[in-house]
């Protein structure tokens, strides 16, 4: 499943550098799917939908820090736990259990943003 950032977060800032994936974002920051990936082509996210690597998405999150699920792969394939919540001193970088996703899953990603 993919990783997300609680109410709880106070803006630290701590889990952004340490991102792989380049998935977290400061509120109110567009993302971009080129961010921190070697994705250069268009990208399909979850939802079915087509996203241009270099377009501005709007924010997840416009007060917190928020992770794209679409870019997060738990860092399955770079480190043994989410180093988002290996840093967090609040604890809020918790799994979303609205996404569940299995490793495979994740490895797979992890290669779809890593060419």
């Amino acid at each position: 499943m993919a990783i997300i950032i609680t109410e709880e977060c106070i803006n630290c800032g701590a889990c952004e550098p340490e991102c792989p994936n380049n998935a977290i974002y400061e509120g109110g920051v567009e993302w971009r799917m080129a961010d921190g990936t070697g994705v250069t082509d268009s990208y399909t996210l979850e939802d079915g939908s087509a996203v241009s690597p270099s377009a501005e998405n709007e924010p997840v999150s416009d007060d917190l820090y928020y992770i794209v699920p679409d870019k997060c792969t738990e860092c399955v394939g770079f480190h043994e736990e989410p180093q988002c919540a290996a840093v967090c001193p609040v604890d809020c970088c918790v799994p979303d259990p609205e996404r569940e996703e299995s490793e495979e899953k994740l490895l797979a990603r992890k290669e779809r943003l890593h060419v």
